[in-house]
């Protein structure tokens, strides 16, 4: 008895839709083992509900419960499943669900959300705008296929190995991929942990020769690639010849690295038998069991199910040189309120040329001239932004181009609230287009190469955090290698510094394994 009554103590009993309804009150994070009649609860998963519990002692934020779907109206979509469901809801929204009772991903699960939800009462951070998983009414048409198609995406994981891409294989094997009618939904490069090769190749353990492959894994960079089908079949690969006027690609330059429609592939080929058959699978592993690649998606991309519902665009922004004189800082915040994130932003002193492009709106104003002398007369502010829907949210939140049709049509504009009295023109700057926006990235932040050296005293800890600040300041690293720097290419790197005192002392601590 005493037992039962710790279970129940543990994860409360769901088992009407007035029950469900009360239990979405629930403040912070409630976990929900979602379960059949004739099965019960995943009895599995509760000596570590039950450890989450009592090491995160958050009463107040993290809830347990079990939910019998056969008696819950919400819950019709998953009846007469065997296999355990877990759902996760915060503040009474469903956010994420995880099939089968996989304690690793539960348990990661549970910590970051719980994490998150401490961060925000300590007001460390805003509360992340969750996408709501919606449960699709099996009664209604085609109920069941939007179910699986928008909650259950079969991907794959692929690993692109150290030594292609230090071969420069990689473009190579990615296009052999898209050209066999896979999609290449998003990308990684980095350098794997000793621990994330030991969970990813778990299978191989056992081999004699896997600790060397764990160093060899752990040597440089990898490419990680979350890889879905086409959904629609096609003759058998080998068969025939990819039509070159039909084959279409789509390459979005955003979080959904490369994006393709190509030709499309019959679904019982599987990614990893066409590999074999391109001569390139020893360069690239696949894993492609489902309850491991959910694990392994929110591993290396735990916003990659939330980024499937967005429409990320990048835009360029800018500043006037006034306004970013006198209101930067103001013009910033609302930025980052307004749920937008600067991926690069620089001062420039625009030349006459280029401020007559970019103000070629107000060409026949009377001030046009006093515009461009303006425009030219100091630093202005260029930003790349990224944000769902960014171009109209952007549009809509600086307002129109004149202040004087912002007052009488969007008064609420930025337009209006940082207006200056010498001109009568919006003080911010947008793309009007996707593709205007791409052009002038490309020419405000053209690509440009830079050499960065993590010295020997770096923890691997601190590697993954310093690479992780690296890729979010919106560099790309493309390449990465490992090695013991000699005096002569030591001198060239540190040449500025070549007849101090404490040269030396330099070279004798880069004597040590440097990456690079």
């Amino acid at each position: 008895m005493a037992g039962k009554k710790r279970e129940i103590q543990l994860q409360a009993v769901v088992n009407s839709q007035s029950l469900w309804d009360e239990m979405l009150q629930n403040k912070g994070l409630t976990v929900i083992d979602v379960y059949q009649a004739w099965c019960g609860p995943c009895k599995a998963m509760q000596t570590l509900f039950r450890k989450l519990k009592n090491e995160l002692n958050e009463d107040e934020l993290l809830h347990f419960v079990v939910a019998e779907a056969d008696n819950i109206v919400t819950l019709q979509p998953f009846r007469d499943q065997c296999e355990p469901i877990f759902l996760f809801s915060v503040n009474g929204k469903i956010i994420a669900k995880i099939n089968g009772a996989n304690a690793p991903l539960v348990n990661q699960k549970i910590i970051n959300l719980v994490n998150e939800e401490k961060k925000i009462a300590a007001g460390e951070m805003v509360r992340p705008q969750y996408h709501e998983i919606v449960f699709v009414d099996p009664d209604a048409d085609d109920g069941g296929e939007v179910l699986n198609e928008s909650v259950n995406q079969l991907y794959s994981i692929a690993i692109i190995k150290p030594d292609a891409v230090i071969n420069r294989k990689s473009l190579e094997i990615k296009q052999k991929i898209i050209k066999a009618g896979f999609v290449i939904e998003i990308e990684d490069k980095r350098v794997f942990t000793e621990q994330q090769v030991r969970d990813f190749y778990h299978r191989i353990a056992h081999q004699p020769d896997f600790e060397d492959f764990v160093l060899f894994m752990t040597s440089g960079l990898s490419h990680i690639l979350v890889i879905s089908q086409g959904n629609e079949e096609q003759p058998a690969l080998g068969e025939t010849e990819s039509d070159p006027e039909t084959e279409a690609k789509e390459i979005y330059e955003d979080h959904l690295a490369m994006v393709t429609t190509p030709m499309m592939r019959k679904k019982r080929d599987s990614l990893e038998e066409y590999l074999e058959r391109q001569h390139i699978s020893q360069f690239c592993d696949v894993e492609e069991n489902i309850t491991d690649v959910n694990c392994f998606i929110d591993m290396f991309f735990p916003d990659f199910k939330n980024m499937k519902n967005l429409k990320l665009e990048k835009i360029l922004a800018l500043l006037r040189p006034a306004l970013f004189q006198e209101k930067k800082e103001d013009v910033l915040k609302i930025i980052e309120d307004e749920g937008f994130k600067i991926l690069m932003q620089r001062q420039i002193v625009l030349s006459e040329e280029e401020a007559q492009t970019l103000c070629k709106e107000y060409e026949n104003e009377d001030y046009f001239g006093n515009l461009i002398e303006k425009m030219t007369s100091g630093p202005s502010l260029a930003l790349v932004l990224v944000r769902d829907h960014g171009l109209q949210h952007w549009k809509e939140l600086i307002g129109p181009g004149s202040v004087e049709k912002a007052k009488e049509y969007l008064p609420e504009s930025l337009c209006v609230r940082f207006a200056m009295e010498d001109l009568p023109i919006n003080q911010l700057y947008g793309s009007d287009s996707l593709e205007a926006a791409e052009r002038e990235i490309q020419y405000f932040f053209p690509p440009q190469s830079t050499l960065a050296l993590l010295k020997p005293h770096v923890t691997q800890e601190q590697r993954e955090e310093i690479l992780k600040l690296i890729r979010e300041a919106g560099f790309e690293i493309t390449q990465m290698k490992e090695m013991l720097l000699n005096e002569e290419e030591a001198g060239k790197i540190y040449s500025k510094i070549k007849g101090k005192d404490f040269y030396q002392d330099v070279l004798e601590m880069l004597s040590e394994t440097l990456r690079r």
